[in-house]
């Protein structure tokens, strides 16, 4: 069998599905030589003439087939159905069933809401079942058409029924002459799907240049009432220049005025730029790993500091991690873009990031599930599907597998009259959760370890598929499917959310439309993660409960795999965003706990906030902070051994925090212990305090002594 692609030009924008094509199937093609694209209404330029560069093979084109690992090529990226590039005005259909199944929910994996028959379905479907019916893309301009994916309808319900088997496509300029998509002399045939969610790809034997493109269904699974022409689709072509560039739409941005990697990167891709990155700033960066996944890939992490390697007093941890799920993609790649920029912007002197570099200790982890995105990276942008690389190898979701201490504190709860013995911090880890049988990713207990021995004070977690900013708690109190869930710190957990989603150049357009089944523009695009649905395990809630670390999650675009054109969009979407949350780690209180009498730090006093049910810690040196919107605050310090001190602090609007240090004054048995300990002499005002001690448990003694004599005497009266 042989393969062909289409001639490749000067203007060609690359679209490559990486490395397998498992599942893809490319229409069959006769034997033909590779021609120059069609051109439907008028001839192409000079440039749009260019003699062919590459040549490709490509598949026949009338039925398709599951085809051994090979790289399938398109030199056209995707038009942008997915990642809504494609408005909705730009869809149109012959018929359609209801306003759920209509044309705009045609899109590449666009997911369906929980109720079957709500206005969030999962593809469009015809109305009626006869081969005239279409979907129609309008690029808007001149464009080279060179491929077609499709899948079927995503529903709880109906998905495996509503399919298309066979389609043809057509082209037109003006929506009234249509021309078929040729195989020789015959119209092409191209085979969909045989289930609803895997992507088949579709190359077409010579491209043609038009502005509408058609996809009109052929076959369907029909079987009695059951099985609809259903479908959702993402159209492959490169847009033709347009000297006039009278649309608004023709002058949208599609780079960045920053020169970084933008490309999807693999493991050896990805730690060959890391180590690029390390030697351009090898003063403020450093290289480590947290330890392996199940397939034996580090887990590597990039440490940006003035002093890197070290923990320095009063410096707050910060964190982004990114590939959890390893098919979400798109955070992995803005983190890598982001050490690039702040190792170029440092060396530039931009006085935000040297500020940001030397006041912060940063810690971004790409990668927390390289063996999926393996998994994703191999079958590539588009053809990945929905959940292909999601979990880890051994088929764990590391974003329900952390430990659900929401369930030990409320149980507590629910259990102890004594409200005082409640902890509403530091819970510990359940024993049966860490022993070696329990079901636990290793990439899960390594993050949770890393957790344990840095002390992070903020965080973020990188996600895709969704544009929202979703704050804990992320599971609901009793198991119910979505419930409004707070925590103690509900408003500045709120603010946190709202600093990232208002400083996104998408979240913040009010024009955007809802990428699948809810429309978070209602709620801000900020939600508590358990009011939209229940996340028990989630790294989020655990974080909060066992750790002094506040995390939110982010959902970074509706497309969990962006085409690598996309990209640099995407990091101007995001790049304000990352710095500005990076920046709320200075926000609230901040400083240290000293024994007063040798000014030592002590580790793992408890910081309480009047009126806030969620206490934090020092750590090894006696320094905390503690996150806190603008207000005053009484702030009590405790430590074992020691009497507590208070004091009120004032948190401004300032981005920097409020110094409220701490000195606290060990009780006399505590200070005698450690004195005789070292074989010193008692002070004097230890000596002072042991004799007033002494003189009143002796007063309070003797008058138990006077009561019990005037009580027996009292008695032997009474005899007498």
């Amino acid at each position: 069998m042989r393969n062909a692609c289409p001639v490749v030009y000067q203007m060609v924008c690359f679209f490559i599905a990486k490395r397998s094509t498992r599942g893809i199937k490319v229409a069959k093609k006769p034997k033909t030589v590779l021609k120059k694209p069609k051109v439907i209404g008028k001839k192409p330029n000079a440039a749009e003439r260019a003699k062919p560069q590459v040549k490709k093979r490509v598949s026949p084109s009338v039925a398709t087939e599951t085809a051994p690992p090979l790289l399938v090529v398109s030199e056209c990226p995707p038009l942008g159905l997915e990642s809504l590039k494609v408005k909705d005005t730009q869809l149109r259909a012959s018929s359609y069933k209801r306003r759920g199944l209509g044309p705009h929910r045609g899109r590449l994996n666009i997911q369906s809401g929980i109720e079957d028959g709500d206005i969030y379905d999962g593809a469009w479907c015809a109305q009626y079942r006869d081969k005239k019916q279409w979907l129609e893309v309008d690029a808007r301009r001149l464009t080279r058409f060179t491929g077609v994916i499709l899948q079927g309808r995503n529903s709880i319900w109906r998905s495996v029924w509503d399919i298309v088997h066979t389609y043809k496509v057509q082209f037109s300029n003006d929506t009234l002459v249509w021309k078929p998509c040729m195989n020789g002399t015959e119209e092409a045939i191209f085979e969909g799907n045989q289930d609803a969610e895997t992507p088949v790809l579709a190359l077409f034997n010579t491209s043609t240049v038009a502005r509408y493109i058609r996809i009109n269904p052929q076959s369907w699974y029909q079987n009695g009432t059951k099985g609809h022409i259903c479908l959702r689709a993402e159209v492959l072509g490169c847009a033709l220049s347009d000297p006039n560039s009278i649309y608004p739409w023709q002058t949208e941005p599609t780079e960045s005025k920053d020169k970084l990697d933008f490309r999807h990167h693999n493991y050896k891709e990805m730690r060959k730029l890391m180590k690029s990155v390390q030697e351009e700033c090898p003063d403020i960066t450093r290289i480590y790993s947290i330890g392996k996944s199940y397939m034996g890939l580090k887990l590597y992490v990039m440490e940006i500091s003035d002093n890197p390697g070290k923990h320095e007093l009063g410096e707050p941890e910060f964190r982004y991690v990114a590939g959890m799920h390893g098919n979400e993609v798109l955070g992995r790649e803005l983190l890598l873009n982001l050490m690039q920029y702040i190792c170029q912007e440092y060396k530039r002197g931009d006085q935000r990031i040297v500020h940001l570099v030397k006041e912060t200790r940063i810690h971004l982890l790409p990668s927390m599930n390289p063996d999926g995105y393996e998994m994703a990276f191999k079958k590539g942008s588009e053809l990945a599907g929905w959940s292909l690389g999601r979990y880890s190898y051994e088929g764990i979701d590391m974003n329900h597998n952390f430990a659900d201490l929401n369930s030990v504190m409320w149980i507590a709860i629910e259990l102890e009259t004594d409200r005082s013995k409640l902890i509403n911090h530091y819970f510990p880890i359940p024993e049966q959760y860490t022993t070696e049988e329990a079901f636990v990713a290793s990439e899960t207990r390594a993050v949770i370890s890393w957790m344990q021995n840095i002390p992070f004070v903020l965080g973020a977690n990188l996600h895709g598929g969704e544009l929202v900013v979703t704050y804990p708690y992320d599971m609901t109190r009793d198991w119910a499917p979505r419930e409004h869930t707070p925590t103690a710190d509900e408003s500045f957990f709120r603010w946190l959310a709202v600093v990232y989603a208002s400083t996104n150049q998408v979240m913040s357009n009010h024009d955007r439309r809802p990428c699948h089944n809810k429309d978070f523009l209602r709620y801000n695009n900020i939600i508590n993660g358990a009011d939209w649905h229940n996340v028990p395990g989630s790294m989020n809630d655990f974080s909060y409960l066992h750790t002094n670390c506040f995390e939110v999650t982010v959902e970074l675009s509706c497309d969990k795999f962006p085409h690598a054109s996309e990209l640099p969009i995407e990091w101007e979407n995001n790049r304000e965003s990352l710095l500005t949350y990076m920046e709320q780690v200075h926000r609230g209180i901040k400083g240290v706990v000293r024994d007063k009498d040798t000014g030592a730090g002590i580790a793992d006093a408890v910081i309480k906030v009047d009126d806030i049910n969620h206490h934090i810690r020092s750590v090894a040196d006696g320094d905390y902070w503690r996150l806190l919107n603008p207000g005053e605050y009484r702030v009590t310090a405790t430590a074992e051994g020691y009497f507590p001190s208070s004091r009120t602090c004032q948190v401004m609007y300032d981005h920097y925090p409020t110094i409220c240090d701490f000195r606290l004054t060990k009780m006399p048995k505590e200070r005698l212990k450690e004195l005789l300990m070292k074989g010193g002499k008692l002070p004097k005002d230890l000596q002072l305090r042991l004799r007033q001690l002494r003189m009143r448990k002796l007063r309070v003694t003797t008058k138990a002594i006077n009561r019990r004599r005037a009580a027996a005497a009292a008695k032997r009266a009474k005899r007498v």
